[in-house]
C-alpha cells in the first residue's frame, strides 16, 4: 500500500547521491504516524536518517521529499516540521483503498518478500537434555517461535532449529542418577551421601528409571559402570527429548531440526575449524589474562592454552579453544557447530540465550565471521527471565532437586495461548512478573483477552448480519463505497490498520515480537472505543437496516480489523476466539 509513497521518497533522495557505491532501500525508509494527529496522518523522517550518508541538509532532502510527495494523487498535502520530518496527509480515497487491499489479501496482508527467500537459522531452546524445561525454555522457545514466524512473513526461508547437548559430563551424571534410581526401583538401597551435587534427583528420573526396567528388567544391576554406562547415557537423552518434544508441542512449537553436540564430534568438525582457522592465521598458542573480579588470592594460574584471536573480530578478548591439558573448552564445541551451519548453506542466523550467556555474544559473532571468511552473520538475542508467583512469594527452581516449575505446569494451570502471550508481551531485555490469577483474568485489565473480546465482539457483529455465521464474504464487502467512513474513530482504525505491514517488518528486522502484541493492543482499543461510540450515537452503529450502503461500508472496516487481529494472534501462535466463554 505504501510502496508508491516509499518510491517517490527514494527517488527524491537519489537526487543527493554522489556516488554509485551504495543504494537505497525502499524497505529503509520508515514511515508512522505522528503522536500529534493534527501534524498529519504519516510522517517520514527519512531526510534525516540519511543526510549523513548523502551529505547534505536535512532541511533540503526534506524539500525535495516534499516534492516528490505532491506528486502523487493520494496526497492532500506535505509539510516539513523541525530539522527535517516530512508530514503528508492522504486523500480519502487512500483509506478506501486500504480496506480493499486487506479484504484481498486477508492475512496476505502483511507479508513481504524484502529478504527474497534468503534461508536464515534460528536456533532456540537448546535445553540440556538432562530434565523437563523449565520457564525460562518457555519464554526462550515462544520467542524464538515468534521470531520465526516473523523472519517468514518478510520472505525468509526459516530452518527452527534445536541443539542437543548430549555429551559430557552431565549426560553423564544423568545417567548415574538414572542408575541409582533403577536400582532403587528394584528394591535396591540407596543413601541421600550416593547423590552428588552434579547428579539429579527429580521425579523424572524415577519415572524414566520405570521406563528402564520396562524394557531392560533388572539386566544392570550386578553390572560394573562401564557396561551401563553407554547405554544408559542414550536411554537418557532420548527419553529427556522425547518429553522435551511433547512440551515443546504443548505450546505449538515444533522444530525443523535437531542436531547433536555428539554427531558433529564424531565428524571431527572441532577440528575442521581448528584447522580452518589456523589456515587464516587466527590461532595461537599463549596465556590469557586474569578474568575479571579474579583476584591473585584466588585459586587461578597462567597457563598456556591454544587461543582463538576473537578480538580480531570485535570480540573484547581473545577465547581458548584447548586447554592446556589437551581437552577442549565448551567454546570448541560451539566453534564446530557454527562451522556445521556454515558448511550447510546458513549465512544469516539468529541464537536465543538467556541472559546469563551474555558473555558469548561477541564471541559467537567473532567465531562466524572467522569461520565464513566474513560471509555470515549471527545475531543474538539474549531474554531475561519469568519470575513466577505462588501466593505472592516467588518460586525457586533448581533442576537437580526437582523444585521447579516446568513449561507443562505452567500450560496445564492457563493453557498454550495465555503462556504465549505472556512470554512476548514485554521487550526481551526485560524481567517477566507471571502472574497466574491475572494471566487468565476476564476482564479488559488482562491484555489478551482485550485483544480476544475485540476479535469475538466483531464476529458478534457478523452473526447479527448473517444470521449465525461469524464472517462474511469479502467480496460483497470490496465495492462498497467507505467515503461514508468519515469519523474519526472510523479513520483513526483505518489508519492503525495501514501501518500493520510496517509493524511486521520492523519487529522481524529487528527481532522484537513483543511489537506485536503492542500493536495488537492499540488495534483492540480503538476497535471497542467505536463501539462504544456506537452506543450513544445510532449513526455509527454497525448495522443500520435503514442504510444498507453504511452498513456494507462498516462492516468491511470490521472484516478488514478482524483480519489484521487475527493475523497477529496467528504470528504469535494463538487461536482467535469466535466467542469470548
Amino acid at each position: 500500500m505504501l510502496s508508491a509513497i516509499r518510491n517517490q521518497i527514494a527517488i527524491a533522495l537519489r537526487f543527493f547521491q554522489q556516488t554509485d557505491d551504495y543504494s537505497i532501500s525502499c524497505d529503509d525508509i520508515c514511515l508512522d504516524q505522528p503522536n500529534d494527529p493534527s501534524r498529519g496522518d504519516l510522517y517520514t523522517n527519512a531526510a534525516m536518517m540519511f543526510s549523513k550518508r548523502l551529505r547534505g541538509s536535512p532541511i533540503k532532502i526534506a524539500e525535495k521529499i516534499k516534492e516528490h510527495l505532491c506528486s502523487l494523487e493520494v496526497i492532500e498535502s506535505v509539510s516539513i516540521d523541525g530539522p527535517g520530518f516530512v508530514n503528508f496527509v492522504l486523500k480519502n480515497i487512500f483509506w478506501n483503498s486500504v480496506i480493499n487491499k486487506i479484504l484481498i489479501d486477508g492475512c496476505d496482508y502483511s507479508s513481504c518478500n524484502c529478504s527474497n527467500n534468503e534461508r536464515i537459522n534460528v536456533e532456540f531452546v537448546s535445553a540440556n537434555p538432562t530434565g523437563p524445561l523449565h520457564t525460562g525454555h518457555a519464554r526462550n522457545a515462544v520467542f524464538g517461535s515468534v521470531i520465526s514466524n516473523l523472519l517468514e512473513k518478510i520472505g525468509y526461508d526459516v530452518t527452527r532449529e534445536f541443539y542437543i547437548n548430549d555429551q559430557g559430563n552431565q549426560i553423564k551424571a544423568l545417567a548415574r542418577s538414572l542408575f541409582l534410581r533403577y536400582k532403587e526401583a528394584l528394591g535396591g538401597t540407596i543413601t541421600a551421601d550416593q547423590f552428588t551435587e552434579d547428579m539429579y534427583c527429580g521425579d523424572y528420573v524415577k519415572d524414566t528409571a520405570k521406563e528402564l526396567i520396562d524394557i531392560y528388567g533388572d539386566r544392570f544391576l550386578n553390572k560394573s559402570e562401564d557396561q551401563w554406562l553407554p547405554i544408559l547415557c542414550k536411554f537418557s537423552i532420548d527419553a529427556m527429548l522425547r518429553n522435551i518434544k511433547l512440551d515443546l508441542a504443548s505450546i505449538g512449537v515444533v522444530m525443523d531440526q535437531y542436531t547433536s553436540e555428539a554427531a558433529i564430534c564424531k565428524k571431527h568438525m572441532v577440528e575442521e575449524a581448528l584447522e580452518k582457522l589456523k589456515d587464516n592465521g587466527d590461532i595461537y598458542d599463549g596465556i590469557l589474562p586474569r578474568p575479571k573480579g579474579i583476584s591473585e588470592d584466588d585459586d587461578w594460574e597462567e597457563r598456556p592454552q591454544t587461543l582463538f584471536k576473537s578480538t580480531k573480530y570485535g570480540d573484547d578478548v581473545d577465547r581458548a579453544i584447548r586447554k592446556s591439558d589437551g581437552t577442549w573448552t565448551y567454546f570448541a564445541g560451539d566453534l564446530a557447530y557454527h562451522l556445521d551451519k556454515i558448511k550447510r548453506g546458513y549465512c544469516k542466523m539468529v541464537g536465543v540465550l538467556g541472559a546469563d550467556h551474555n558473555g558469548y555474544v561477541k564471541r559467537l559473532q567473532a567465531a562466524v565471521k572467522a569461520l565464513s571468511d566474513d560471509k555470515a552473520e549471527i545475531k543474538i538475542r539474549l531474554y531475561q527471565l519469568v519470575n513466577f508467583l505462588e501466593d505472592g512469594k516467588p518460586i525457586k527452581m533448581s533442576k537437580r532437586s526437582g523444585t521447579f516449575i516446568t513449561l507443562k505446569d505452567v500450560v496445564n494451570r492457563v493453557g498454550k495461548d495465555v503462556t504465549r502471550y505472556m512470554m512476548i508481551s514485554r521487550h526481551h531485555d526485560v524481567m517477566i512478573d507471571f502472574d497466574f490469577v491475572k494471566a487468565v483474568e476476564c476482564s479488559m485489565d488482562n491484555p489478551l483477552f482485550y485483544i480476544q473480546y475485540a476479535y469475538a465482539r466483531i464476529c458478534s457483529v457478523f452473526r447479527n448480519y448473517t444470521d449465525g455465521n461469524t464472517d462474511i464474504d469479502s467480496n460483497l464487502l470490496i465495492n462498497a463505497d467507505k467515503t461514508s467512513l468519515k469519523d474519526e474513530s472510523e479513520v483513526g482504525l483505518m489508519k492503525a490498520l495501514l501501518l500493520w505491514p510496517e509493524y511486521v517488518k520492523g519487529a522481524a528486522k529487528a527481532l522484537e515480537p513483543h511489537r506485536i502484541p503492542t500493536y495488537l493492543q492499540n488495534i483492540a482499543s480503538l476497535f471497542h472505543s467505536l463501539w462504544n461510540k456506537g452506543k450513544t450515537n445510532t449513526t455509527l452503529r454497525f448495522i443500520d437496516k435503514t442504510n444498507e450502503a453504511e452498513t456494507k461500508a462498516r462492516l468491511s472496516l470490521l472484516k478488514a480489523t478482524k483480519t489484521v487481529i487475527e493475523d497477529g494472534l496467528n504470528i504469535m501462535g494463538i487461536t482467535p476466539m469466535v466467542e469470548m466463554r
